[in-house]
């Protein structure tokens, strides 16, 4: 069921999301190459307790026997790496390298979840390119996060703008509705046909997060349980913001 939030409930939303901004705010300024993932990670995850949240991934779930609980506070995924990556000590940040950070906050109640890729020092004018069409997929797609629009209507905007810049949607993973819950209805698929699905409606904060691949879309999954990569070794990159439905344009509540 898809949630209608309150007022009261927006504002609780937006502090969530204010502690996700900060966040990114502090890692874009403190990635560099040499440093581990986990001390990356470390960095989120003092952000969010100094800003009276906790970070809602660490200890996650999915209930899947064999698979752990998720260890961290942020995902962090690097180059071909699309999402779910786990931070170690032993993985040492690289110049060139992409840094995929997906992470969660949780405050009062409620959870604020962004994306957000790196470019670690020089990179290559294509993995720039990437990142700059991952990043504007999310806004092709929210165009259409208006009342009377469908959830069909964003996720068709994604895919079509991936596909004609000649890059791949990730289509096993999607967005998601989010609130007193991590994963809430709807589903937001990034791709998808117009016209489809509920029709938006004031009040509703959804979580929209391109995930784009420079080569074929097929994915793998490690051993671990949790991190997907490309089956073709290409590079990724990932983008999203947690948004509210207003009666006009979309807020974004992920972004100082």
């Amino acid at each position: 069921m898809v949630t209608i939030k309150s007022k009261k409930e927006i504002e609780l939303m937006k502090e969530a999301c204010k502690v996700v901004a900060k966040v990114y705010d502090e890692l874009e300024k403190a990635i560099k190459p040499g440093m581990t993932t986990l001390e990356l990670d470390q960095i989120a995850e003092k952000i969010m307790r100094e800003n009276g949240a906790i970070p809602a991934e660490k200890g996650y779930d999915i209930g899947i026997k064999g698979v752990p609980p998720f260890p961290a506070a942020t995902c962090i995924s690097i180059n071909d790496e699309i999402i779910h990556g786990i931070p170690s000590k032993n993985r040492i940040i690289k110049e060139g390298d992409l840094v995929s950070v997906d992470t969660v906050a949780l405050k009062k109640g409620f959870n604020g979840d962004a994306a957000r890729t790196f470019m670690v020092g020089n990179t290559s004018k294509e993995a720039k390119r990437l990142v700059d069409v991952t990043k504007q997929a999310f806004f092709e797609g929210i165009k259409y996060a208006k009342p009377g629009y469908r959830i069909g209507d964003i996720s068709h905007a994604i895919g079509e703008y991936v596909h004609s810049q000649g890059y791949s949607v990730v289509r096993e993973f999607q967005g998601h509705g989010i609130g007193r819950d991590m994963h809430e209805d709807p589903g937001i698929p990034n791709y998808g046909k117009a016209g489809r699905g509920i029709r938006l409606e004031p009040g509703m904060t959804l979580a929209i997060e391109p995930m784009v691949i420079q080569g074929k879309p097929n994915i793998l999954e490690l051993d671990d349980g949790w991190t997907i990569i490309t089956e073709d070794g290409s590079l990724a990159a990932h983008y999203e913001n947690t948004i509210l439905i207003t009666e006009k344009e979309p807020e974004i509540l992920t972004i100082l």
